[in-house]
This record gives C-alpha cells, structure tokens and sequence, in this order.
C-alpha cells in the first residue's frame, strides 16, 4: 500500500505542485491533492501523469479490434444524457433478432477482431434465460471474447430474477460470458445520478456488481463519464471509489474517461459551457492517471475527442487507443461519429513516437508492428 497523505483538514490546503511531487515520489494522492489538480498547469500535469504513465505501462500503446454491438436500443431508465434510447413500445424500438446478431459477430472475425463489446438498454421484456441463450448460441458459433453487459444490466436481471448479482454473473459466465464493460459508472456521486439518472443503479450498486464480478473471476473494465453537473471534487470522489474498489479486488483492467456528448438529449440545454473540450478531457485523463495509482491501463478516448486530441491523450497518461471501434451506435447518436481503422490507429500512435501492438481483453499484446 502507497503512503497516505495526511487530508487538508489535518494539513492545510493543499497547493498543486505538493500534490504533483508526491505523486512523482510514489506516495498516495488524497482527496485534497487530486482536488488541487483542477489548477496545475496543464502542460506540468500532463509530464507528470506521461511519467506515471510510463513506469507503470511502458513506452508501447496498444489497441484492440472489435466491435460495439446494442442488442436492444429500448430501455426504461430514461437517463437524461443520453439520445440513443427508446420508450418501450416506440415504433424504432429494436432487438436484434439472432440472425442480425450473427452476421454482426461473423464480420468481425472476418475483419480479424477478437471482442465483442455488447451491451443494451434495459428492456423489461428481456429475462436472465434470454441472455443465457444468446450467449450460448454466439460461444457455439464463434471463438469470440464476450466483453457484455454492465452493471445495470446485470442489476436489472437481479431484480428480475431475485438472485444475487454473484448469482446472475455465475450463470452468465457459465453460458459464456468472458468480461464486463464498465458502463454506467458516470460520476459516482448519488447526488450528481439523481440528478441525471434518477432511475438507474446507484453508486454502491454499481460498486457491488462490480466487486461481485471480480470475486467470481470476471475482469472488467472503470468508466467515467463527466462534464454534466458534477463538480471537479465530484470528479476526484469518483476516482477514489475506484481506487478503493481495485485495492480490494484488482479486478479491473483498465479505465477510460469520457466527456459528456449532449447532442440531442433532455440534458443538453441543462449543462453550462465548461470551456474548451479538449483541455478539460486531458486535464481530467492526466489526473486520472496520478490518482488511480493501482491501474496499469488508461485508455484514450479518441471516439468521443477525436483522433488528434485522441492522440494527444498519450502524452497525458493514456498507454492504450481503444478499439478500432467496427460499430458504436450510443455516442454516435448523440452527434460524435469518429471512425478509425487499424492502419490509422497506428500511423497516430507510430506519429507520437510510441511502438503499437495489438492486444486482447487481457491486455496481452497479439501482434506488434
């Protein structure tokens, strides 16, 4: 276990370049050092967070292929900052029949990926058996990664089923379930999910399914999405149940951070400009990596940012690009729809002066170029 450092109530307030320095000396960020982040330097918290990056995940940045598949677009959470969504009963609601999930997965091996990353909305009608089904009948098809369902996912069928989340996870593993996605982690603040998703997990929840996937073996991976109505302490709280979680577990692999896309959603004409995009995503990547001293891997969020700010992300404490992304339907309804292929992946990471590989779920590299 790192060093804690003392809170500002026992030190005083805790000045920027003090927090900066031990992170470079190895010890523990509190609350109060990741919340004096907010005013470093940039271009300083970013050297910082690319040396941190550096002694934990090496110099080679590392991507997957694979695939975003929405099994479902109809959900009865109603989350406020999202467009992709639809009512139950609404004439665009979907799912997809097997079929249609079929060819999706038989283009991706074609393609030469190795992941699925399959999630939904929360569909009423949809039962633990269905999802063991569909599981089964991918795994009898395709030598394919399942990455699926997140933690409301598994919460829901919870409720549905009234069986424990290790219960639920158990069968889902048995059927072929491989890893979980991290979604719906947003900020890890009750008051900032009431106010934006009222009807969904709350954060103990989340934290529950997750530490119950890690106990019976499943890796999955730390989300946040941000800039909606939370504070930059809000943010750093956020980190710290993370980090808290992985000293328990080490159950996740790696975690990715992500701006808030408003396009057409109820939350957009709610939310204050915040400035410039880009500066606010490598600050809070960059402090991610000083306060999540107990993850290996960052992932760059190019599919939200773009590729050039997706690109600058590895200077900033990101070891990893992502996945060249064959589909992505939720982030794209809301107005962002960057695409890259497996060449440009490289040619922007071989362009920062960094070595590119290939991986799998696990992180392991497949393939260097």
């Amino acid at each position: 276990m790192k060093t804690e450092t003392p809170d500002a109530s026992e030190a005083g307030e805790v000045d920027w370049s003090a927090a900066l320095d031990r992170a470079l000396a190895g010890e523990r960020l509190s609350l109060e050092d990741a919340c004096a982040l907010e005013d470093a330097p940039l271009t300083r918290l970013g050297e910082v967070a690319d040396e941190l990056r550096r002694r934990r995940a090496g110099d080679t940045v590392t991507f997957i292929k694979d695939r975003n598949v929405n099994y479902t677009n109809v959900c009865d959470t109603y989350c406020s900052f999202c467009a992709f969504y639809r009512k139950p009963g609404h004439e665009e609601g979907y799912v997809l029949s097997r079929d249609e999930l079929y060819g999706k997965i038989q283009e991706t091996v074609d393609a030469g990926g190795v992941q699925i990353l399959m999630q939904g909305g929360v569909h009423p009608d949809l039962d633990l058996e269905w999802f063991e089904s569909m599981l089964r009948d991918v795994k009898d098809r395709f030598d394919v990664h399942m990455h699926a369902f997140s933690p409301e996912e598994i919460n829901d069928l919870a409720r549905k089923e009234d069986l424990s989340y290790r219960e639920v996870l158990r069968r889902l593993e048995d059927a072929g379930l491989d890893s979980i996605p991290g979604g719906g982690g947003e900020i890890l603040v009750d008051r900032v999910r009431d106010t934006i998703s009222p009807l969904k997990v709350s954060k103990r929840e989340w934290l529950d399914v997750m530490e119950a996937a890690h106990d019976v073996g499943l890796s999955t991976t730390a989300t946040m999405m941000y800039g909606t109505v939370e504070s930059w302490r809000e943010r750093m709280q956020h980190l710290m149940e993370l980090r808290e979680l992985q000293d328990s577990t080490g159950g996740f692999m790696a975690f990715i951070c992500w701006d808030f896309q408003p396009g057409d959603t109820p939350l957009a004409d709610r939310i204050d400009d915040r400035g410039p995009a880009a500066e606010d995503y490598l600050r809070t990547l960059a402090a991610s990596r000083l306060v999540l001293d107990n993850f290996r891997n960052m992932q760059s969020s190019w599919v939200t940012q773009g590729p050039k700010v997706g690109q600058m992300a590895l200077a900033f404490g990101a070891n990893d690009m992502g996945s060249t992304m064959m589909e992505e339907n939720v982030v794209a309804e809301a107005g962002a729809d960057y695409r890259m292929t497996e060449d440009e992946i490289v040619s922007l990471i071989e362009d920062a002066g960094r070595p590119a590989a290939m991986r799998n779920q696990r992180y392991d590299a497949v393939k260097r170029y």
